[in-house]
């Protein structure tokens, strides 16, 4: 991202989120506070609707990996023992400001100082209170240590945490992506991760492939460049040496099942492209 301004793509998918609100009135991800946040760029959602009805695409998978997160997230605290979660390059994520498990959970939201300095603007300006179960945690994440920051921000390492980490992991290097999930399967209290990432663009679905395109041009024209893909296999192999004991890998016909059951997919749907990737330590 460009230094000392707030991170584009993370503007962009609050804009998704509000966008199917007012568009899709939450059928997939329901969030009441995603339009406020945004503020008055809300607006221009309603009045460019071309504009939107031409990035369903994205929209989809980005309220739906919401959604896949969120639910597995309330599972973890309902029946693992999650009393801590880790919101990795949060943006404008609301869900440590409307979720149900009050003081059972303690939220950490960690970004890169002038997005979290953004977030506190909208946050003041939509009139959202900040609970006293979130802590902001400002990190670079290429850049700064995440354990050390996490550690001072008081996170219990006897506790265990759900590391949610959405629309970040593309945009790191290989070096800040494994040191993160090395140090998230190290957490002593057990440790719960998902995220999303893309497959190498010659293994992308050719359906997909011009919308790959573009967005990948939009991302880099904003200064946040694609930076790393992965296979599924070899991906695998990677959280198993760094210790996690179970992974399930949501391509785009099993998102579709989890969210809408057997009866989701009536036509051929293309496999390769975004993941939604879910990794637990004992």
């Amino acid at each position: 991202m460009i230094e000392r301004e707030p991170s584009r793509t993370a503007f962009a998918a609050a804009t998704y989120r509000a966008a199917h609100q007012l568009l899709e009135a939450g059928r997939i991800f329901r969030d009441p506070l995603a339009v406020s946040i945004l503020g008055g760029h809300a607006g221009h959602i309603l009045e460019n609707p071309e504009v939107h009805q031409a990035q369903r695409g994205i929209r989809f998978f980005v309220t739906a990996r919401a959604r896949l997160a969120e639910d597995e997230l309330a599972r973890g605290v309902e029946g693992r023992g999650v009393g801590q979660v880790v919101v990795l390059g949060a943006g404008l994520d609301t869900f440590g400001y409307r979720h149900r498990f009050g003081d059972r959970l303690s939220v950490f939201e960690v970004d890169h100082p002038a997005t979290q300095a953004w977030k506190h603007r909208r946050l003041s300006e939509a009139g959202i209170s900040v609970p006293n179960t979130l802590t902001y945690v400002p990190v670079d994440f290429e850049r700064e240590n995440l354990s050390k920051h996490l550690a001072q921000a008081g996170l219990d390492p006897a506790v265990r945490t759900f590391f949610m980490w959405l629309g970040v992991v593309p945009y790191l290097t290989l070096p800040a992506i494994t040191s993160t999930l090395s140090y998230i399967a190290g957490h002593p209290g057990g440790a719960e991760v998902v995220f999303d990432y893309g497959e190498p663009r010659d293994a992308v679905d050719p359906a997909l492939r011009e919308q790959y395109e573009q967005r990948a041009a939009r991302v880099a024209v904003a200064g946040e460049p694609f930076l790393s893909f992965f296979s599924p296999i070899e991906l695998q192999k990677l959280l198993g040496e760094l210790g996690f004991a179970r992974i399930v890998d949501f391509d785009l016909p099993a998102i579709l099942k989890q969210l809408f059951g057997e009866r989701a997919i009536d036509a051929p749907v293309a496999r390769r492209g975004g993941h939604v990737l879910f990794a637990y330590t004992a």
